[in-house]
């Protein structure tokens, strides 16, 4: 994950000479030429930015942008901290910027053939020991949530491709920090994507966090279902399971 990338490029961001903060963009430069701090504030894009409803921790926007639909996503505290402290996060160093962890790892992703939004920028502001940070990525349009289809219809809910999905992920080493139900992603076409790779990261396929993958999607379920039983979503599930276990016995 560390190795070196000819093709990024790090556009440094001046002192704010009323805030003191400055910071850095890092970009892919065989896509864009350029890139610009007034990208990551959803206020300078006006009527053309809408704020996504139910965006978990991350404060996300929708960016109706000249060359795509994009979205924009700020790193925000969750929890008790979250209380307190709304957007700063702890400097330790430029290569350890949560937006351009994920902006790497959604990169190498990519290279693996592995269905995730594709990276357009991230970005930082720093003042002091606490920085703030941004991701600009591609929005993936005409898709629905893992969350809606199963609250839509739990029996054509698509387990099976859910399974197999993340059992790919899985195979190329991905953890995924919260794998839930809302990050998985499906076109009318049953091609699957995951999202909101925050705080996760590639490692050797041991069992152990697999199985944490697996238990907290299945969590996610149980919490979302509504009037049915627990134990109609865990035979749902096992369905998924069954999928991953084929998939991963192969050793694709």
């Amino acid at each position: 994950m560390n190795r070196f990338d000819p093709s990024e490029s790090l556009t440094p961001i001046p002192a704010d000479g009323r805030t003191g903060e400055y910071g850095a963009i890092l970009f892919d430069g065989t896509q864009l030429r350029q890139a610009d701090p007034r990208w990551f504030d959803p206020a300078l894009w006006g009527d053309r930015a809408q704020r996504v409803s139910g965006s978990g921790r991350g404060g996300a926007w929708f960016i109706d942008a000249s060359h795509g639909p994009c979205v924009l996503r700020q790193y925000l505290r969750g929890g008790l901290v979250g209380r307190v402290n709304h957007d700063l996060h702890l400097w330790r160093g430029g290569p350890r910027v949560r937006s351009f962890v994920e902006f790497r790892l959604l990169r190498e992703l990519m290279r693996r053939d592995l269905p995730v939004p594709q990276p357009i920028a991230a970005s930082y502001l720093r003042r002091g020991l606490a920085y703030r940070a941004w991701i600009l990525m591609e929005r993936l349009v005409d898709v629905r949530s893992l969350a809606d289809l199963v609250a839509q219809s739990p029996e054509d809910a698509p387990w099976e491709q859910t399974g197999r999905l993340i059992a790919r992920f899985h195979r190329a080493g991905l953890d995924h920090a919260d794998l839930n139900a809302h990050n998985i992603l499906f076109d009318g076409l049953g091609k699957g994507w995951l999202i909101d790779l925050d705080r996760g990261r590639l490692r050797i396929p041991e069992t152990r966090w697999r199985a944490g993958n697996l238990a907290r999607l299945e969590r996610s379920l149980q919490k979302l279902r509504g009037a049915r039983s627990e134990d109609a979503v865990a035979a749902d599930f096992a369905r998924l399971r069954r999928s991953y276990d084929v998939l991963w016995s192969r050793g694709i």
